[in-house]
């Protein structure tokens, strides 16, 4: 396996310089050929997933896991916009983020270029397939994807239509490889191709993510687990603490930067509870509650203390009431995983000290943490969330798939 892998990464390392020495223009056209062609290839992608689909449905995978490998026409669109999206952004790679001047006449500056190749493990979800790909070719790195066995099937058709992409413009197919082994060892030995990867990056659950990040001899960009919280405030509008927070929860409750836990401040414990959890229970979410939750909303579940750290990636919400900002900002320290945590409040200092005090790599006021993603940020796509604080924090978009180096421009100096 590990020299099925060394081939790969030795294409990948001839793709990945071509990639340094291509214009924007010509990488911006390979992705709007390639959006182009999943759109055409609609039918070649449905049916591919169709077959991973009924495989899922055979192993009793079903719910979030089973809506996350899911293809449908308005997400293969979504894929293919993603990737316009991409085309129509600046370039970071070539950018001049400073230059000075030195006593000596020397003129050093730093310039954004791309890492490499770069390798991906990740989980049953056929659009990061496509997302890693655009995102990787707009930054001139090379990539190395293994997904999950649940979604080979897509994960390969989506392979055939970009590679396709990129030899109709002269671009080497060996720009975005699958590896089609999806065994744990195959995972593994991703972990030890140093010289060939120059990054790894985990995108799935908490298993996979902590096995990559203790074993790998790869320099690994550590994307989070998402235990999310919402925290209304006793100085907030209940109508649009009850909006975010159901937003927030079952949008899309198998995503990592859905709310998994619920704060509520004491002070507007008796009208809040029976009104956010019954607005809740509309949308089919069980409520696992604290002793006060429990008596104002009697059909929750009392919650326990592993409740307050799960990632239910599910329609279940932990809910808690707290006695004040700082109870809230100290459980989200202790059970928080720094990804995504809100604060539904009117009182500007308290959204200060919530935005000041919360260590997350995205923190908001009055919204649902729903929107820390690529796309809605601006990105076009992302890798995934980092909720590291090195080399990258939140959203791994075209810019944190760069590196830096230094250039220097001399007129005949010489060191004395």
């Amino acid at each position: 396996m590990l020299e099925e892998l060394i081939e790969k990464g030795k294409k990948a390392r001839g793709a990945a310089a071509f990639l340094r020495t291509v214009s924007s223009a010509e990488k911006n056209k390979v992705l709007t050929g390639a959006a182009g062609r999943l759109e055409i290839n609609l039918d070649r992608l449905l049916e591919a997933n169709h077959l991973d689909i009924v495989a899922a449905e055979k192993n009793d995978i079903k719910g979030a896991f089973l809506d996350r490998l899911k293809l449908n026409t308005g997400r293969v669109k979504s894929m293919a916009d993603g990737l316009r999206e991409l085309a129509a952004l600046p370039d970071p790679v070539g950018e001049v983020v400073s230059m000075v001047k030195r006593p000596n006449g020397l003129m050093i500056g730093k310039q954004r270029v791309p890492i490499g190749v770069i390798g991906i493990i990740y989980e049953s979800r056929p659009n990061v397939t496509a997302d890693a790909f655009g995102l990787c070719l707009k930054t001139g790195n090379a990539t190395v994807l293994r997904g999950g066995k649940e979604a080979i099937h897509s994960n390969l058709a989506i392979l055939d239509v970009l590679q396709e992409a990129l030899v109709d413009r002269g671009f080497p197919g060996d720009a975005v490889q699958v590896v089609e082994n999806t065994s744990r060892e195959s995972a593994r030995d991703m972990m030890r191709m140093n010289g060939y990867l120059d990054l790894l990056i985990p995108r799935g659950g908490q298993g996979l993510i902590k096995t990559v990040v203790e074993n790998s001899s790869v320099p690994v960009i550590e994307t989070g687990v998402g235990n999310c919280h919402v925290f209304v405030d006793n100085q907030a509008d209940q109508e649009k603490a009850i909006a975010i927070a159901v937003n927030a929860k079952t949008h899309r409750p198998g995503v990592c930067n859905a709310a998994e836990t619920l704060l509520i401040h004491t002070g507007i414990a008796a009208p809040f509870i029976p009104a956010v959890c019954k607005a809740m229970a509309e949308k089919g979410v069980e409520i696992r509650g604290d002793e006060t939750v429990c008596r104002y909303w009697p059909e929750a579940v009392p919650a326990t203390k592993d409740d307050w750290a799960k990632e239910y990636l599910d329609l279940i919400l932990a809910v808690r009431v707290v006695g004040s900002l700082d109870e809230a900002v100290q459980h989200i320290s202790r059970y928080g995983t720094g990804h995504s945590e809100a604060i539904v409040t009117e009182n500007y200092s308290k959204a200060q000290a919530f935005l000041a005090k919360v260590d997350a790599a995205a923190v908001y006021v009055n919204a649902s943490t729903r929107f820390t993603d690529g796309y809605e940020f601006g990105f076009g796509a992302e890798i995934g969330i980092s909720t590291q604080k090195l080399h990258a924090r939140g959203p791994l978009g075209l810019k944190e798939l760069t590196s830096t180096k230094y250039i220097i421009y001399g007129n005949g100096q010489i060191r004395e």
